[in-house]
């Protein structure tokens, strides 16, 4: 057997490693988007990929492993919605928030992504719950620490809800005349309604 044959079936070389883990979490996005999260499988993942699925399970673990994984990679530029506001006076917080969030939706190369995430989230409760445990964790607790009131988690949690529900129906359900509404209009009238939530009476 040769050297390149021996390698082929065991772990790929370190220089190789970063583009296999990106071609399989990028063929995982498109199998969770086209076929939901309950009828993809690892198998398929890989196929489409161009690798063996062990080397899926090498790299990610089970389904719900590879999900969590394409999930952060989507979901990435939004997690940084906390360091957009960081250096915003606490008043102006509900107009950058709102507006970063909105950048990252009408943006087609983090949209298409974050689309393709969302909609497995939407349709399985698994798949939910990943999720929603990254947002929380990553995304909600940072911004929620910023508020000096007692009920901030659920300010910060009614906050993401006035982004997201918005964000499904102009980017998901596409709702008119919602979906092709100018972004800056969208902002406006959203912008004061967040930073009600998450500092107002």
């Amino acid at each position: 057997m040769t050297g390149t044959a021996a390698r082929r079936r065991g772990r790929p070389p370190r220089a190789e490693s970063a583009d296999t883990r990106d071609r399989i979490l990028a063929a995982a996005r498109e199998e969770f988007s086209e076929r939901g999260y309950e009828k993809s499988t690892v198998r398929g993942i890989a196929k489409a990929a161009g690798v063996d699925a062990a080397l899926v399970h090498h790299y990610f673990g089970t389904k719900e492993q590879v999900f969590a994984a394409a999930v952060e990679v989507a979901v990435a530029p939004v997690l940084d919605g906390p360091d957009a506001v960081a250096d915003a006076p606490l008043e102006q917080v509900g107009e950058r928030l709102t507006r970063f969030m909105f950048g990252v939706w009408e943006n087609p190369t983090t949209r298409m992504p974050l689309l393709a995430i969302v909609r497995s989230a939407v349709n399985n409760e698994t798949a939910a719950a990943v999720f929603r445990r990254l947002v929380a964790a990553q995304l909600l607790s940072r911004i929620a620490a910023r508020l000096d009131v007692p009920d901030a988690e659920l300010r910060a949690q009614l906050a993401a809800a006035q982004l997201v529900g918005t964000a499904m129906l102009r980017y998901v359900i596409k709702v008119e005349p919602l979906a092709s509404a100018d972004v800056e209009q969208i902002v406006a009238r959203l912008a004061p309604v967040v930073q009600g939530h998450l500092t107002g009476p």
